[in-house]
């Protein structure tokens, strides 16, 4: 993964912790970030 593409999605990551206000958002946040980070390392594997 390149180092803008990892900036970026940690910048959003970031963004999306700060706005859920529950630990469920939370949860949720953090797996859809997890799936990103997953399907752009997969992208650059291909």
């Amino acid at each position: 993964m390149t180092r803008a593409r990892l900036s970026l999605v940690s910048l959003l990551f970031m963004g999306a912790l700060a706005a859920c206000e529950t630990i469920e958002g939370a949860g949720r946040d953090i797996e859809d970030a997890g799936q990103a980070v997953t399907g752009a390392s997969q992208e650059v594997q291909s």
